[in-house]
């Protein structure tokens, strides 16, 4: 009676396993697409060969001070390889209330921010953002895959991979050693 159990359990295991490598090889960071704040449409496959680093941002949150170490690994590192991405999102408290123009002042303004921005999007939900979707997808978060605050951050190397999914709390400076071990495999 034993033995049937345990091949059903490994079936339904190997099923759904299975299942989720699907989902994971049909899917490539380089097809997606995303509008910069100044509302042009930027294919991802621009930053093909570089390590990049995805921040969901906030302009009224307490971890928005982390766009001064982000700017600042941005110029450590940009003519290394490093690009960052930040993707404005309003869905955790209504920390990023602003429009496009008010959050590119915001941003170039009070952190002499560099780096590509986006238009606002959706992390979590039905209504999220494919890269976001994607990302979770490939690096699934503690306690479900959902992106539980502003400033979360994913790491991928030069093919475009993901690698790493950091939490709001890790600073920029906290990821510099990953970074530069990604900069340093060509």
């Amino acid at each position: 009676m034993k033995l049937p159990i345990v091949i059903f359990c490994l079936t339904i295991f190997s099923f759904f396993s299975s299942r989720a490598q699907e989902g994971k090889s049909n899917m490539n960071f380089y097809q997606f697409k995303a509008k910069s704040l100044q509302g042009k449409e930027i294919s991802m496959r621009e930053y093909a060969g570089k390590v990049v680093l995805i921040v969901n941002t906030a302009s009224k949150c307490g971890f928005t001070p982390q766009y001064e170490g982000l700017e600042k690994l941005y110029k450590q590192y940009r003519d290394k390889g490093l690009v960052i991405l930040g993707f404005p999102c309003n869905q955790f408290a209504n920390q990023e209330p602003g429009n496009a123009e008010e959050i590119s002042k915001f941003c170039s303004l009070k952190y002499g921010v560099n780096f590509p921005m986006f238009m606002k999007i959706d992390v979590n939900g039905e209504k999220a953002d494919p890269i976001y979707k994607y990302l979770k997808a490939e690096l699934p978060g503690t306690l479900g895959n959902d992106i539980k605050w502003n400033f979360t951050k994913f790491l991928l190397d030069r093919k475009g991979k993901p690698i790493k999914r950091y939490g709001s709390i890790v600073k920029p400076e906290d990821i510099v050693k990953d970074i530069e071990k990604l900069l340093s495999e060509k």
